[in-house]
């Protein structure tokens, strides 16, 4: 018997799950919250940002990675409505709740916490949204 159970992913649906961050993040770092986002954390909105092919490359490793850890916590047979549910909890409680604490230490605004957690809150649920309805 091997140390680990076998664990099979739907690649496809992690993939998947990984680009739908991007197209959120675009979406609500774009039109919906960039000015207040930049006012906030203190960024030039109309400043480049350095070298942002390497930026992007980073973001999308992380989600990747996210992304699969989050399939391979997802419990067996759990389906769509399971999934989100999962990744609503994970993103509230775990993510932005440990965002919190640091955004408290570093005298970050209250606006800029509820916007980057409110990223990753609806991050997560589209994660387990995909992968818990791709079967």
């Amino acid at each position: 018997m091997p140390p680990f159970p076998q664990i099979e992913l739907n690649w496809l649906a992690v993939l998947t799950a990984a680009v739908s961050a991007f197209l959120l993040g675009g979406l609500w770092y774009g039109p919906l919250f960039k000015k207040a986002w930049c006012r906030e954390a203190g960024v030039d909105p109309d400043r480049a940002p350095p070298h942002p092919a390497r930026i992007f490359a980073v973001a999308f490793a992380c989600s990747l990675l996210a992304a699969m850890m989050f399939a391979v916590a997802m419990p067996p047979g759990a389906g769509a409505a399971d999934g989100f549910g999962a990744g609503f909890v994970v993103g509230l409680f775990f993510v932005a709740m440990s965002f919190g604490i640091n955004y408290a230490f570093a005298g970050r605004s209250l606006t800029l916490w509820m916007i980057d957690s409110g990223y990753h809150i609806l991050q997560f649920a589209l994660y387990g949204l995909i992968i818990g309805a791709w079967k």
